[in-house]
Parts: C-alpha cells; structure tokens; sequence
C-alpha cells in the first residue's frame, strides 16, 4: 500500500493542476491591510518571506472562502496558530514573557487584532526566529481547520542529489498509513507489517515483505487493535533524519531481531513510477493499475485497455487503485464516465446545503464492458471519488479494504502576497447517494485483506478475488 500521509501527494497534485478552473470566491475577504486572497494567474513569483501580514491575510482568506468558514469559530484557529509559537519557543531553548495568549470574543475582526498584538509582542524579543516563528504560527492555523485538503504550499525543500522520482524515507510501505494514524477511518488490525520494500535503509538491512513490526522506537503499533502515533516515524519526510529503531519478526523462521534504519533519499524502482501499467490475465481481462489522477490519467487508462483489446474480445476490467492518492476531479469523472452515462458522480455543496452536481461527460466513449476496482486504506481523493461512484451507481464491484476517508473537497489554490499558495475547499465533497465519504471512506463489496504471510509469499487475494467475479 502506498503510504499517504492525509493524501499530500493527490493535495499537491491537485494544487499544480488547480484540478479545475476555481470556483470565484464567495467573498473577497479584504484584510484590514487593504489585502485579497484571489486564485493565482499564472506561475506564482519569488517566495517572500512570511509575515504577521500573510498570517492575516490567510486567516481572512479562510473566513472568506472555506466551504464552512461563514460557521467557523475563528478563535480555534488563532489558538492553535499561538500554541504552535510557544512551542516553537520551547524547541529553541526560549520564552518571551509576553507570550500568553490573549482573551478571545468570537468576533473575528477584535480578536485578530488582540492576536496581532500579542504575535508582536512576542516575535519582536525574538528578531532572530521571526521566519521561523510565523511559518509554524501559519502551518498551525491551517491544520487547525482539521481538513485533509487544506494545505499551505511553500518553499518545498529537497534533499541534496534528488533526481526526479527518487524517494525519501526508511524505503518500505507497511499495511497501515499516515491517514489511519491520523484518526480518519479504515480500520487498521494488528500485525503492522511491512508490504512493499522499495529501496533505501530498509533494503540495506535485509527488510522482506510479510516482515511483522513489533515496536517503533520502543512503542508498540497498536493499543486494544487501534494503530497508535509510533507508526508515523515509519513515514518521516525530509529534513526529518532521526534514525527509527523496530523491533521484527520474520514469521516464516521464527526469527526476531532489532534494527535502526537511518531515514535517507533512494531510488526507487521505475515500475513504481509509472502512473499507468497495464497487462492481460487470464486472456481476456484487462488489468490496468492507476498511481494517481494527473491531467491526462483517464485518457491513458483508456489507451491501455484500447491496446488490450486488439484482436482480441476482453471480458473485463480490473482496475487497481490501490496506493492512489488521488489528483484531479475532472480525470476522476471521465474515468467513471467510460463505465455509465447520464449518471451523478458527486456533489460539491457549500455548508448551508447548496450543492453543484457532478455528472458523468457523455462524450466519453462507453467501454461496455463488467468492472472490478481493487481499493485499499491508502486510495484517497480522486480515488474516492470513483471508488464512491462504481458502488453507488452499481457500475462494478470493488474488492479489498475500505478506502481512506480523505475527501473533503476539491482544493482551490489561492494566492498570498509573499507568492505561496494556500488551498482548501471552497465546497464538500459527497456522493452520488449524497453521502459523507470524508473521515468514513467507502467500504468494498468484497473484504480481502492482505495478510503477512500472503505479502511474505507474494500473494495477491484481492486480485485472486477479482479474477473470481469477472469470470463468473
């Protein structure tokens, strides 16, 4: 399974495609510095730095135009963007006596100015950390929304020697993901163990398929069968280098050992970057896997299988989305639209109830052919979108594990005057039976789970399963 942590990747995806022109914001949101928060026109200039005035700008710009921001109790996101400088404070071995945080009213416009006053206060004993201080005063305003789609993109740092497509990290994929451990849903059972090695320290150290994980750094992965914070070391981002120690057991020999894997920049194997990978089974079933919904992701499943089918008559489709992190929603919708017309995929609703309807494009040429969708903890977004459309429309069946619960709506990239990119939702993402998808995800006809021992063997049941369905 592809490790996503709250769908990052299909978020970034989402954000340099903008997915879909943006839907003109529900108000300006001018700031009292005369600022607006407006969809970028073309590339974005040099990043500035970040200031109190960015700070305010993105915290009206959220009130403005975030699908619940009319409903919004601004005063969580004004606490959590204090807590976060204070602990930021605490990490540089510093404190500032003026740094309490103020009362706050709920009215928006007092209590920005009774923050701002108290951010000054406190950053101006402290001219050396100010840069530091307001990207985490700001990164924490946005997380305090508690949206998986909301994002602050700027200065995006890479390691030294990074060649496009190399990957970062201790170099294997385990069962459960950044999403479950960040509370949304997909139940995770015990064992944690590890699916994918894909390179890197883990390779080095002899890591296989099926490899049980019995503690991170001393912590165990579960607690009464739910996944606990230890397993998101797993899944360190760079700068981020502490080395991350696991205890292991190699079920097939009974082996048990310990290892601390040093989190570096490898290569990843080209097959894993390939966004579309196709091939025939069983004759006459086209297996075509889907990595994400960039710009062109429809028309090039549609290739593969077009290829399939030369000379001969296919009897199915099994389309794995399994590790798909999502991208964008267009692609999402021509995909189902090969499989049903004159259907809805999706509403896009704003937080009073009023919903823009997503149907199929009817000028996508019909496949007519039955479909199995393989799905798993780590399909997110754009894949849930489809994922929620074949089940709902009934237009093929999905096998595996339920998905990741990470589809809070289309993200709108909106400019700040420092030149970086907010996004976040400007409507809600439901079904087609209007259903919430977001932190719930969507539950396959088919459960099939992988186990250690099918990893450690190189067993597919989910696959197995939908070769069973389509050739009945």
């Amino acid at each position: 399974m592809t490790v996503i942590r709250a769908a990052t990747a299909g978020l970034a995806l989402l954000l340099a495609a903008a997915c879909t022109a943006p839907a003109p914001p529900r108000s300006q949101a001018s700031t009292a510095a005369g600022t607006v928060c407006a969809a970028p026109q073309g590339a974005p200039g040099t990043e500035t730095a970040t200031t109190i005035d960015v700070i305010e700008q993105a915290y009206f710009c959220i009130l403005g135009n975030y699908y619940s921001g009319a409903t919004l109790d601004a005063r969580s996101l004004l606490s959590a963007g204090f807590a976060a400088l204070t602990q930021e404070l605490n990490r540089n071995g510093r404190d500032v006596p003026e740094a309490g945080m103020p009362a706050l009213t709920g009215d928006r416009e007092t209590d920005w100015t009774a923050f701002e006053a108290a951010y000054r206060k406190t950053t101006d004993q402290v001219p050396d950390l100010h840069d530091k201080l307001a990207v985490v005063t700001l990164e924490a305003i946005v997380a305090g929304l508690g949206d998986n789609h909301a994002r602050w993109a700027h200065d995006v740092k890479r390691p030294p020697d990074y060649y496009d497509g190399d990957g970062y990290g201790l170099g294997f994929l385990a069962n459960v993901n950044g999403p479950q451990v960040d509370g949304n849903p997909g139940v995770a059972l015990p064992p944690l163990f590890v699916t994918t090695v894909q390179g890197g320290a883990a390779h080095a150290a002899g890591l296989r398929p099926g490899d049980i994980v019995e503690s991170v750094n001393g912590s165990a992965p579960f607690i009464d069968g739910k996944a606990t914070p230890a397993i998101a070391a797993l899944y360190p981002e760079y700068p981020e280098a502490r080395p991350v120690r696991l205890r292991v057991l190699r079920q097939s020999t009974g082996r048990r050992w310990s290892v601390t894997l040093k989190p570096g920049l490898y290569q990843r194997d080209l097959a894993a970057l390939q966004v579309v990978q196709s091939k025939l089974l069983d004759d006459d079933i086209a297996y075509v896997r889907l990595r994400g919904f960039a710009p062109d992701a429809a028309d090039r499943v549609f290739k593969a299988i077009s290829r399939l089918r030369t000379g001969r008559t296919l009897t199915g489709v099994v389309l794995d989305l399994r590790g798909n992190g999502g991208g964008s929603p267009v692609e999402a919708t021509r995909l189902v639209s090969a499989f049903a017309h004159g259907k809805v995929t999706a509403y896009q609703c704003t937080v009073d109830g009023k919903c823009e309807t997503g149907r199929t494009d009817d000028t996508v040429e019909l496949l007519n052919l039955p479909l199995v969708v393989l799905t798993d903890r780590s399909c997110a977004s754009a894949c849930e979108h489809v994922s929620s459309a074949v089940k709902d429309l009934r237009i093929g069946q999905l096998v595996g594990t339920r998905t990741a619960g990470v589809i809070s709506g289309p993200a709108q990239p909106h400019l700040l005057s420092n030149n970086t990119t907010l996004g976040f939702p400007t409507r809600r993402h439901l079904g087609p039976n209007r259903e919430v998808i977001d932190r719930i995800g969507v539950p396959p006809d088919h459960h099939v789970p992988l186990t250690p021992a099918d990893a450690a063997a190189g067993r597919d049941p989910a696959l197995a399963k939908a070769l069973t369905l389509l050739n009945k």
